[in-house]
């Protein structure tokens, strides 16, 4: 048994022997203030045009009934953010979005000197992210432990009980020690609100998750999304876009969180969505957002 566990983990044994590839520990701890500010309130024009995209797209029904939520967030002027959500403090089922919170807790392990970046530490954040990897993803989620993630994910406000919950990871993709806890305000194994997946995005880009050298690292992480579905299919006919994303799939829930700059413009879009075909409602919701921000820039 002792074996199979090591066999399945792989890397678990071997982390620290490797050569270090990044030394990422900060000098000094990150401001708690800076790694923990809320998103802005929301822009009424903004909001008013989310919501005529969402219907226009004959998503009302599902929005109404609270199987769907949506986040917005305009980066294209640092000084006059834009947001907008809709049911976007809603905690739904995600699917494998909720990967995200294996790099939040990882790369804060790695900050407290707990875990070192080793090649295979990269690559297996790399897999789980850009391809989905259920194997890695169980592989890093013991590495670091349910515990630690739920802690960190609290520590950095992703997960509140008072704001309705957030990211939570509960239970792992496949293998041994795969269950922990559901989510206690809403019995979810893999759980996410647009807002705090949203927050998630904006915290890297700024670089104010964990540390500035992190969140680079975690945005290279995001970058060149292996699985071309939801809103990478969305866009991949318009030029001059680069996104970085994770998306989710499980039966009828589906999950998109994607960064998209396209020249000056940057804008922050999640959906979750809990649809029998969902999936093929993201990339013209995507294309509608685009065109919301950018308008035809290419």
């Amino acid at each position: 048994m002792a074996a199979t566990r090591r066999a399945f983990l792989g890397l678990v044994p071997g982390l620290v022997t490797l050569p270090q590839v990044a030394n990422l520990r900060a000098s000094e701890p990150p401001p708690p203030a800076s790694s923990c500010e809320m998103l802005p309130a929301a822009d009424a024009t903004l909001q008013e045009a989310l919501r005529r995209s969402v219907v226009d797209l004959g998503l009302r029904p599902d929005l109404d009934s609270g199987r769907m939520a949506v986040a917005l967030l305009d980066l294209s002027r640092p000084d006059k953010l834009r947001y907008a959500g809709l049911n976007d403090h809603a905690m739904l089922y995600a699917a494998s979005l909720p990967k995200i919170a294996i790099l939040i807790a990882g790369f804060e392990r790695i900050q407290e000197g707990l875990l070192r970046y080793t090649p295979a530490v990269r690559e297996m954040f790399t897999r789980l992210t850009r391809f989905s990897s259920n194997v890695d993803a169980s592989r890093a989620i013991q590495t670091i432990g349910f515990e630690y993630i739920a802690r960190t994910l609290r520590k950095y406000r992703f997960y509140d009980p008072q704001e309705n919950g957030g990211l939570w990871l509960g239970k792992g993709y496949g293998g041994p020690n795969d269950r922990w806890k559901r989510d206690p305000l809403h019995n979810l194994s893999h759980g996410a609100t647009a807002a705090q997946t949203a927050r998630f995005f904006w915290l890297v880009e700024e670089g104010r998750l964990i540390s500035q050298q992190a969140s680079a690292e975690i945005k290279k992480i995001l970058s060149a999304p292996g699985i071309r579905h939801k809103f990478v299919a969305g866009l991949a006919d318009v030029p001059g876009r680069s996104i970085y994303r994770k998306s989710g799939t499980w039966r009828n829930y589906h999950a998109d969180g994607a960064l998209v700059e396209a020249g000056e413009y940057r804008y922050v879009a999640v959906a979750l969505l809990e649809r029998e075909g969902g999936g093929a409602l993201f990339p013209p919701l995507i294309r509608s957002i685009d065109r919301m921000i950018c308008g035809g820039a290419a």
